[in-house]
């Protein structure tokens, strides 16, 4: 099975997966009775599905001369085209949604961003809302995927600051020297290893938060967006999953997956043999997670110690969760908000503190995962780098140690970090110029940027004071808005090297 698909585009071999995968809500619209969405969707799935084999045996065994760059091409036509695949059944089972809405939705979707133009006054089926989530989780795995076998062999992703080697050749981590050789081959082959965890992963999840009390659909809803990382609910804010704070802890002990690439089997960008308590993006992380709550929870108690008015301490550990809950899941870009969060704000003092989790999700999680922003282990390379140079100051003669891999993090991992941070900065400037042009004001036009390239789409309600109405915006707005999800998603280094590399000589 897995010879016969070696024969077939990637692109074509997802549109296949997407057109299996839009059974799943037709049935479940079957299930709770919802003939309407569920037929929209089995009629979708079937035409989708009838088109896929057509398209697989046109294009199986074609002999096309290979490229160097051919991988990042499959990773960028799967985004360019798979949205508007996808976008079939979602117009189908909600007809008042125009192209681009369904487009918008999924690219939101598929990218793991879970920003929605559906917010309060406008309804979509619970089914349409699986199929978001299901998209979402899709893509994750993708992502997962993608950075195993495309990314991390063109030292792309974040492999490069492990590497030190120029970004878009081969001879990467796990590349072998032959990265852009067949990409097919070493996707399907990186999909039979991440894939089953990945599944296993997300079913313990769910059983978890049926056990704790959700509902079935709202708990598998939230189980693949945790995975994905994506924040996407089935149509029900998440402070109001029955669950509790059960299910939010166990939603929190699987976000920490977003921290780092070694909880995942497979290929990484991260030396296994380091001891967890010694990985540089989970120290980092460790670090934000429990110096920021602190700093938020230490300013309001001094206040209340100061004031003698102890009052408000029993409130405090509801207070305290809801900032460690908020930073973990804006640090990993997905954007659920705890049920303790309206605690938490009043705790710290902050009535919106959205710089805070701006600057989060800016952040991002560890390489090779599910999560966006610029991510951690580019971070921890600029911080030590940094401190490198503060010790040259003090000490001009010393020679720093460690080893050569730390010596290399330092200097080529810290330029390639650099790079890409201002690259990133450059990105969030184009995008809030394009957006201030299709109307937007200043400050919504910098949440929805930020919310865009670090795929973190909840921040556009939470950020600011009044949450923001993605659908009152343009359409030109809503394109920016979708290209930025794109762009935020496979980074823009990818996109320099696609269009930097020439075609490889045989």
């Amino acid at each position: 099975m897995i010879g016969r698909l070696q024969t077939l585009p990637l692109v074509v071999i997802l549109m296949g997966t997407g057109a299996l995968a839009s059974l799943i809500p037709g049935l479940h619209a079957f299930v709770i009775r919802d003939y309407q969405t569920g037929r929209a969707f089995i009629y979708a799935g079937a035409i989708m599905l009838f088109l896929s084999v057509m398209l697989g045996i046109v294009t199986q065994r074609q002999t096309v001369r290979q490229r160097q760059r051919g991988p990042l091409v499959a990773l960028l036509l799967t985004y360019l085209v798979l949205p508007l695949w996808l976008a079939f059944p979602f117009l189908g089972a909600a007809p008042e949604a125009t192209l681009v809405e369904g487009w918008f939705e999924m690219v939101s979707a598929l990218t793991t961003t879970g920003a929605t133009l559906w917010s309060e006054g406008r309804t979509l089926p619970s089914s349409v809302h699986l199929w978001r989530a299901l998209v979402g989780w899709g893509g994750g795995a993708f992502i997962l995927i993608a950075a195993a076998a495309i990314l991390a062999p063109l030292n792309l992703g974040g492999a490069e600051v492990v590497s030190g080697r120029t970004i878009g050749q081969g001879g990467g981590l796990g590349g072998q020297g032959r990265a852009a050789s067949d990409p097919v081959r070493r996707f399907l082959q990186a999909a039979v290893v991440v894939g089953p965890a990945y599944v296993v992963l997300t079913v313990a999840l769910w059983a978890g938060l049926l056990i704790a009390g959700s509902s079935a659909t709202q708990g598998l809803c939230l189980a693949m967006s945790t995975l994905a990382t994506s924040g996407i609910t089935c149509g029900q804010p998440f402070a109001a999953n029955p669950a509790g704070r059960w299910g939010e802890g166990l939603i929190y002990l699987f976000l920490i997956l977003a921290l780092s690439r070694r909880f995942l089997p497979g290929p990484g960008v991260t030396d296994r043999r380091t001891a967890l308590w010694r990985d540089p993006e989970l120290r980092l992380a460790a670090a934000i997670l429990t110096v920021l709550p602190m700093l938020l929870f230490v300013r309001r108690w001094l206040g209340e110690l100061a004031e003698m008015a102890p009052d408000n301490l029993p409130g405090s550990v509801d207070a305290l969760w809801g900032m460690m809950f908020s930073t973990l899941s804006f640090l990993t870009t997905t954007g659920f908000v705890s049920a303790n969060w309206i605690d938490a704000q009043v705790w710290s003092g902050l009535s919106t503190p959205g710089l805070i989790l701006l600057g989060l999700a800016i952040l991002g999680g560890g390489v090779a995962t599910t999560a966006g922003g610029v991510k951690l282990l580019r971070i921890y390379a600029l911080t030590r780098h940094g401190q490198r140079e503060l010790e040259r100051i003090i000490h001009p003669s010393s020679v720093g140690g460690e080893g050569m891999a730390a010596r290399r993090l330092r200097h080529q991992g810290a330029f390639f970090a650099w790079v890409f941070f201002m690259l990133f900065a450059m990105s969030i400037a184009g995008l809030m110029l394009g957006l201030s042009l299709a109307g937007l004001a200043f400050q919504p036009a910098l949440v929805v940027t930020i919310a865009a390239l670090s795929t973190t789409g909840p921040l556009v309600t939470i950020a600011t004071g009044a949450p923001l109405d993605l659908a009152l915006l343009s359409v030109p707005a809503q394109i920016l808005v979708g290209a930025g999800m794109i762009l935020g998603r496979i980074e823009i280094l990818a996109l320099i090297a696609l269009f930097s590399l020439g075609e490889q000589r045989r």
